[in-house]
């Protein structure tokens, strides 16, 4: 049955037409689903009866609850919630002070294949619904202390942009969860169609993940490499108007000299020379049967040290969740595996 949460005003609007109810109704069903903390179209009790028992009989609420959820020393959370019968997905709750960052999941799988990453070996399955990106959000135990949200989970967002797109009208929009778009960043491989959309309807945060400068090295890491090339992504950014309130950050995993020597250090301060920018540095995480180890702390400060020298903004983002596994792919290809070997 078709689902109710996650649909956009617009799209109320055209369901309480078909079925022959008022105009108004589709706002009030917006504050039911996004404004109060109800789970069934029976609490909607400021609609009537008859109402109620139209939408009842063509959708449902939409909420589903994780079905397993693992902590970690430093507080970090993960979450695993299954995506119809067959997949899984993983949602990361991070508390820091009193910010609580929750990096959600837009596909099952993803279609990028980046070599150092879990969900790329899973392969692509589907494509999120706006509501099951929200979902993440809204059947958390933090959901209402929630302050900022990464779209850095699994899968690709500018490979789904349609649904990405709805989930941020309805995280931002006044009749939705009102969330400062300032407090929302959507992450990309670089793909420059969805990219370049994303920029002009949205007015949230934009992360790159960059991880090579050197095209030809970059190609070997991540596949995308070859059809969207990483200078390009960086001169559509040059050439946007980011403005006073919108940042762009680029993400870079440091591996042992494969990305962090000098050579890689002056051609980054190249690529991104004249962009007002940060690069945030991370740890890889280990996953299983990869070729890639991590850079060492000592070459980590030294390469943070010699973008900062060169002008460009340059921290290292701390690692949270090792001893969950929470880097992404991790928990769902074990629930996978698990399914597979029980079938």
């Amino acid at each position: 049955m078709e689902t109710l949460f996650g649909k956009t005003l617009d799209e109320l609007k055209q369901i309480v037409s078909g079925l022959g109810l008022p105009a108004f109704t589709a706002k009030q069903i917006a504050d039911w689903l996004y404004k109060k903390e109800v789970s069934t179209i029976d609490d909607f009790s400021n609609l009537s009866k008859v109402a109620r028992q139209k939408l009842s009989e063509s959708f449902c609420f939409g909420l589903t609850a994780p079905i397993k959820m693992q902590q970690s020393v430093d507080g970090t959370r993960k979450y695993l919630f299954p995506v119809g019968e067959q997949n899984f997905i993983e949602t990361a709750m991070i508390p820091d002070d009193d910010r609580v960052t929750v990096c959600v999941s837009s596909q099952v799988g993803c279609k990028m294949n980046c070599r150092f990453c879990m969900t790329g070996k899973q392969g692509f399955q589907t494509n999120l619904s706006a509501g099951e990106i929200l979902n993440q959000l809204r059947s958390i135990e933090e959901f209402n202390r929630i302050t900022n949200i990464v779209f850095m989970g699994m899968g690709e967002p500018m490979d789904n942009l349609d649904n990405v797109m709805r989930a941020l009208e309805i995280l931002t929009a006044d009749w939705g969860y009102a969330m400062s778009p300032k407090r929302i960043t959507v992450s990309t491989v670089g793909i420059v169609p969805g990219m370049r959309e994303f920029l002009e309807r949205s007015k949230c945060h934009l992360a790159v993940s960059l991880h090579n400068p050197l095209p030809d090295q970059r190609a070997e890491m991540m596949p995308i490499q070859k059809k969207y090339p990483i200078q390009e992504v960086v001169d559509v950014i040059r050439r946007h108007d980011f403005g006073l309130q919108r940042r762009v950050s680029f993400e870079y995993i440091m591996f042992d000299g494969l990305n962090d020597t000098p050579r890689h250090v002056s051609a980054l301060a190249m690529l991104l020379k004249g962009i007002d920018c940060r690069v945030n540095l991370i740890r890889f995480h280990s996953i299983p049967d990869s070729p890639f180890q991590g850079s060492g702390e000592d070459a980590i400060q030294t390469f943070k040290d010699a973008l900062n020298a060169r002008g460009i903004l340059t921290t290292v983002r701390a690692s949270r969740g090792e001893d969950i596994q929470a880097a992404c792919g991790l928990l769902s290809t074990k629930e996978l595996v698990k399914k597979e070997l029980n079938a």
